[in-house]
């Protein structure tokens, strides 16, 4: 479950990717137009430490971009390169963000998704102390159905288009632009993580994994 607040964000999730996405290799330049949010969704820190959102995003007519992100409450040991920026939540105080891909935690709940045929998770929002359900933007689905692999750390890290996470279990990757209508087959021989949204009706890729 997602517990999230109504909270004033400061700078604001698109105002950080805004400066950030520029400064990335494998975006390839500056932005064509103004960066708007296509779609989203969440998965469940199972310590319930670390926010983890995966947004889709687009500038002008360019295509639909995906950036797993990570709110944490302190910042991460060693991951200074994957840090996109630090917001004041005015619920939760100062916020770390980090690029997912460089995120073990981010590696562990993406692969218990795609190895065990897991979805997105249930977002629910808290309104003048109470917890309401809000219908998530898309839906992602894995292709696995067996036990995932523990993901503790991460031992390398190719931060490219795609990315690609590599730890002693399980090798991750995760597409950066999208390719669109959707291709939901993957490589031969890997489990998938699909998702679907508003005027995406076909399965579009999202990652794949193969045990190590």
């Amino acid at each position: 479950m997602a517990h999230l607040y109504q909270a004033e964000l400061r700078p604001s999730k698109l105002e950080l990717l805004t400066a950030w996405l520029p400064t990335r290799a494998w975006h390839g330049g500056p932005l064509s137009g103004e960066l708007i949010r296509v779609s989203a969704f969440r998965f469940d820190d199972p310590a319930g430490q670390v926010g983890i959102e995966t947004m889709l995003v687009r500038s002008g007519d360019g295509p639909v971009i995906q950036v797993p992100l990570t709110y944490r409450g302190a910042p991460l040991n060693g991951a200074d390169r994957f840090l996109v920026g630090t917001m004041e939540h005015s619920v939760l105080g100062r916020r770390w963000i980090y690029d997912g891909c460089g995120d073990p935690v981010y590696a562990g709940v993406l692969a218990a998704a795609i190895f065990t045929g897991g979805t997105q998770a249930e977002e629910f929002i808290e309104v003048d102390g109470q917890l309401r359900r809000r219908e998530p933007a898309m839906s992602v689905s894995g292709s696995g159905k067996a036990q995932a692999p523990a993901v503790e750390e991460l031992v390398q890290v190719d931060d490219g288009d795609p990315a690609l996470m590599v730890a002693d279990t399980v090798e991750l990757t995760v597409a950066r632009v999208l390719s669109l209508p959707g291709n939901e087959s993957g490589p031969s021989g890997a489990l998938t993580l699909t998702g679907v949204w508003s005027g995406q009706s076909s399965p579009a890729l999202l990652a794949y994994a193969r045990a190590r």
